[in-house]
């Protein structure tokens, strides 16, 4: 079966109201948004966790779901969504600073993928962490492999 790519259909990007009467609805389900959020946070440098609250562990234990630890998703009326993301950061870095860093890749990656706009994202910092030794010899390694 040859799959049809995403380019053949038009020259143009649809967007995921076109067309929605003639070949059917297209929804988003909030988790795989939450999941773009989750990603695009850890993305940024200066990020330890998302997700870390004791009510996140407990639900997190009993639903064996991560991808939604620490976010939350709302749509509003005109469909655009409101993003709330937890955080634990490293120690030592501007909070602010990497705060901000997260607001736009979040926006940006959401935005991108889901051709929705966002309309805020608010940065709950819950904590700091010290990296470990492990994990600064993993980023470490990281960065020398994606810099090849």
């Amino acid at each position: 079966m040859n799959k049809k790519k995403v380019s053949d259909t038009n020259d143009r990007v649809p967007l995921i109201s076109d067309e929605q009467g003639s070949l059917g609805d297209i929804k988003i389900n909030h988790s795989v948004v939450a999941s773009i959020v989750r990603l695009s946070t850890l993305e940024v440098e200066g990020v330890h966790s998302v997700g870390s609250s004791l009510v996140d562990g407990i639900a997190e234990i009993f639903s064996k779901k991560e991808s939604d630890r620490g976010v939350r998703v709302t749509e509003t009326d005109s469909g655009n969504y409101d993003i709330e993301v937890r955080v634990i950061l490293n120690f030592g870095v501007e909070l602010a600073r990497v705060a901000v860093c997260i607001q736009q890749n979040v926006r940006e990656k959401v935005s991108t993928m889901t051709l929705k706009d966002v309309n805020r994202v608010d940065v709950i910092i819950d904590g700091v962490r010290l990296q470990t030794a492990s994990e600064k010899l993993k980023e470490q390694t990281w960065a020398d492999t994606t810099s090849e």
